[in-house]
């Protein structure tokens, strides 16, 4: 496995939150093939009153032409690399020109060249904005770069330009586009990676080591979870799959939640030592009950990240299956390893098994078995108002997303977009596709006037951009056709359409490029495409706007006679949050049947049943209470925290509930005291667990992610209220229980 997994690679593509058959996804999917990839473009901007200065503009031609030389990078556009259309009327066909063939010679070259690029409308919006001295230069990847590692090689390129630039100019340029964020976070979270693995090594180490004050507890421990981290990196690479952001969790992971099947195995390990004397007898009790106990609670574990797999979404299957596979894998190396290398040890020495009478913890449990069983009116009263406080929290939760929600509100690349939204309406594709239904349906002025109307309807919009079209291109042609005049940048009557098209048609054919118009009309001449930028402005408005745009789309392009069709990037991420909501909710309550099922195989009662489920959905209701009034939005990362929470929250009462019916099939004592030795003897590993498991995930606040914050503090806020709750409220539930028995007895001696 340690072969396999040094193979482990990053994934450079965009996660794929969709399943395949999802229709969106097939229709985006049809979409690029026929009109080519709408996230290539890297763009690079600025804003300065210097755009036209004649050393300036020298020098950003020449690093939109180095741009253009790096390999991987098929096009770049820019003012300086902008093109114009001739008419040739000769040969009935436009010529394409660049704007600026040579470095501007001087200031006057330069006002001129300005004074040009000013004279064609087509590109406000698009590549500059008069009003706030802004501009752009569009930077497009190949198509075998774009989803690789080259990427990254490239990007460093751009950047090593780009800063060259600033340094010289003394100017901020401004980097975006899909490219760049999804290369960025590829990085990120390669360096994450490393540190959270890093994290959770060295956090275990020290709380192992202040348990049992032992090298050997600590080593051997990390040893075995260090298997786990290896079977893990192998299992990805034999399935497959590459690091995403949430598969990068998986090692780390697997460390914090495989130490404490090491610490419960040494803790009874050192309790059955100090009884008997004996160390083989000692392993031996150890593995039995522990074996037994632990087991149940990884199959908990496992199925709170099992479940993702039934969302058929492939970033969520990936991480569940491997992460299940793996916590099982690891339960079983601390199971044969841990025994096996501490039986060739020496015996535990006196000082080892001090963390067995550590006088809090135990005045603590002693305090917990008091409150139980006398004052178990005011838990429930405590817990009744603690659900009520937490309910009026849910209500206030905020279900929105963003494509780039994760990263902190400080980050370069969150002020880079923001740039672009002010000055350009942002840089996410939102990709539109009409479909006449039939050949040559787009060869009429009245449907061209219907694109123009819906063009105008969507651009004004203040989130979404200008519009790139056959009808741009057709006001463009125009423009060129009556001789570059500004004022005839507008649509063509029918009798203009006539020439224009052929025009148009017939435009780059002396040079022999693709005709201006096959980038958005296909060969029948039955569909078209009008390409968008839009801005980041969440999942909840995007929404809101898409069921807005509907009905207004329906109106201008009936849909009895046209199929028009939305979609890119925004509307794929759009869909895909929507799909992982209501999925991941499926797959919570999917966890809590499956473990409820188990609860149910295992105390063969309902009652146990729903006593074992209390104590750990109360929990979950407090941390959604918590997301509430402190403002997280329930989102894709932050919605998972609940399965991952719940299935390892329900390992804590299995530890207390297995060894409550150990006692109870070999002691003959009635509920409260079975409670009160269960308590005692299982109390301290349940803490020492909790501990772990709270720092563990604690060590997740370090990302630069805001998903994996929240993840890790609502994760560990979860589990730390759960050992509350499995302490405290499970204990007085079994009492209550006891209670019950007696007064159905009473009742039945009376009848």
């Amino acid at each position: 496995m340690l072969y396999k997994g040094k193979d482990v690679e990053l994934s450079f593509a965009g996660a794929k939150v969709l399943p395949i058959n999802a229709p969106s996804f097939v229709a985006y999917e049809n979409f690029k093939q026929q009109y080519g990839e709408d996230g290539t473009v890297l763009v690079v901007g600025l804003q300065s009153e210097k755009i036209f200065e004649q050393q300036f503009l020298n020098d950003w031609q020449k690093l939109s032409n180095d741009l253009k030389q790096i390999t991987g990078i098929t096009n770049v556009l820019s003012i300086s690399h902008a093109f114009n259309l001739k008419k040739d009327t000769s040969n009935a066909q436009f010529v394409v020109e660049q704007i600026m063939t040579a470095p501007a010679k001087n200031q006057l070259a330069a006002d001129s060249i300005q004074e040009k690029f000013y004279s064609l409308p087509f590109y406000e919006g698009l590549l500059i904005n008069k009003k706030t001295k802004a501009t752009l230069i569009a930077v497009n990847f190949s198509k075998e770069t774009l989803n690789t590692s080259k990427r990254a090689g490239v990007l460093k390129e751009i950047v090593a330009l780009t800063t060259a630039f600033e340094a010289k100019h003394q100017v901020k340029l401004h980097l975006s586009g899909l490219p760049y964020i999804r290369t960025v976070v590829s990085n990120k979270i390669a360096g994450e990676f490393k540190l959270f693995l890093a994290l959770a090594v060295l956090i275990t180490a020290v709380i192992l080591l202040l348990f049992f004050r032992s090298l050997s507890a600590v080593i051997f421990p990390l040893i075995v979870v260090g298997i786990g981290v290896v079977l893990s990196l192998g299992t990805l690479v034999l399935f497959g799959y590459k690091i995403t952001l949430l598969t990068a969790l998986i090692p780390p992971l697997i460390v914090v939640i495989g130490i404490p099947n090491c610490i419960l195995l040494l803790n009874k390990y050192h309790t059955e030592y100090m009884l008997h004397q004996n160390k083989v007898q000692a392993l031996g009790i150890a593995v039995k009950q522990i074996g037994i106990t632990t087991f149940y609670a990884n199959v908990t574990t496992a199925i709170g990240f099992g479940v993702f797999a039934f969302t058929k979404s492939e970033v969520l299957t990936q991480f569940g299956i491997v992460a299940a596979i793996n916590v099982m894998a690891t339960w079983i190396m601390s199971m044969v390893l841990i025994p096996v290398i501490f039986s060739f040890l020496p015996n535990p020495k006196l000082w080892q098994t001090k963390h067995l009478d550590n006088q809090v913890l135990k005045t603590l449990i002693q305090k917990i078995d008091h409150w139980i069983h006398f004052d178990r009116k005011k838990i429930y009263w405590t817990t009744l108002i603690i659900i009520l406080i937490s309910l009026i929290g849910v209500s206030k939760i905020n279900i929105n997303g963003y494509m780039v929600d994760d990263l902190p509100k400080n980050d370069p690349i969150l002020a880079d977009l923001q740039f672009f939204e002010q000055n350009f309406d942002g840089v996410l594709p939102l990709e539109i596709k009409i479909d006449t239904k039939r050949k040559n349906g787009l060869a009429n002025i009245s449907m061209l006037k219907k694109i123009a109307k819906l063009e105008d309807m969507i651009s004004a919009y203040p989130a979404i951009s200008k519009s790139l079209s056959v009808n741009e291109v057709l006001k463009f042609s125009k423009q060129a056709y009556y001789n570059g005049d500004p004022n005839f940048y507008s649509s063509p009557t029918q009798s203009e359409a006539l020439f224009i098209l052929k025009y148009a048609k017939n435009a780059g054919k002396a040079s022999g490029s693709n005709s201006l118009m096959r980038t958005y009309v296909d060969t029948l001449n039955q569909s078209t495409r009008i390409s968008f930028q839009m801005a980041d402005i969440g999942s909840k408005k995007t929404n809101a706007l898409f069921t807005e745009l509907k009905p207004r789309i329906d109106s201008i392009f009936n849909p009895e006679k046209y199929e028009v069709l939305l979609t890119g990037a925004s509307v794929i991420f759009v869909d895909g949050t929507n799909y992982l909501f209501t999925n991941l909710r499926e797959s919570l309550l999917l966890a809590i049947a499956l473990i409820a099922l188990l609860m149910l195989v295992l105390f063969r009662t309902m009652k146990m049943v729903i006593i074992s489920l209390l104590p750990n959905i109360i929990p979950l209701l407090i941390t959604a209470g918590i997301m509430g009034f402190v403002g997280i939005n329930l989102k894709p990362s932050t919605i998972l925290i609940f399965s991952i929470a719940f299935g390892i929250a329900s390992d804590q009462t299995l530890y207390f509930l297995t060894k409550y019916r150990h006692e109870q099939k070999t002691k003959n004592w009635d509920i409260s005291k079975l409670t009160s030795i269960t308590l005692k003897e299982s109390g301290l590993g349940m803490i020492y667990t909790a501990i772990i498991l709270f720092f563990g995930f604690g060590i997740f606040a370090a990302s630069n992610f805001g998903g994996t914050v929240s993840l890790g503090i609502l994760i560990s806020i979860t589990l730390l209220v759960a050992v509350i709750s499995n302490l405290i409220l499970l204990p007085s539930l079994l009492l209550s229980l006891e209670k019950s028995i007696h007064k159905k007895a009473a009742s039945d001696l009376k009848s």
